[in-house]
């Protein structure tokens, strides 16, 4: 299970997306002898940027995958590399599929994707605990600043 959100010094986030992609010409072919090896190649694949994978299903001619990916990374970046590198890697994990994908396109062209979004409560609740925090913050800092122009 995912994390609701994750934190860095100054900065919350929360980027899940809902990707699905397919084999060139959705062929059937992810089910049956792949299906394990290509599972393990998006797992590595996704590790290596930081991504991880909430929940993925690989069905005969398409993936479906529930990913949290960090903001440095742009969606369109990350499935370039994660459809690249994975082909390169399935290629030669099995050689013949060489002869039967030409020119070693094993994944067809684009992907869909859809942003998984917060619902309002949960932002009405972010915005009053940042409130909070301010007013906290304020309270703890005692000393009084004076303008040292003033006479």
């Amino acid at each position: 299970m995912a994390k609701k959100e994750y934190a860095l010094a100054h900065t919350k986030w929360m980027c899940k997306y809902h990707i699905v992609f397919t084999p060139k010409y959705r062929r059937k072919i992810i089910y049956y002898q792949y299906k394990a090896d290509i599972r393990d190649i998006i797992a590595q694949l996704c590790r290596y940027k930081g991504v991880e994978i909430i929940e993925g299903h690989l069905m005969p001619d398409h993936i479906h995958i529930l990913v949290s990916i960090p903001p440095k990374i742009s969606i369109s970046s990350f499935m370039g590399y994660l459809k690249g590198k994975s082909a390169l890697m399935i290629f030669d994990k099995h050689a013949n599929l060489k002869y039967k994908f030409g020119n070693r396109h094993f994944w067809a062209e684009g992907y869909y994707v859809s942003t998984v979004g917060l619902n309002e409560a949960t932002i009405k609740k972010y915005i009053q605990d940042q409130e909070k925090h301010d007013i906290a913050m304020d309270k703890l800092s005692v000393k009084e600043y004076e303008d040292p122009f003033k006479g």
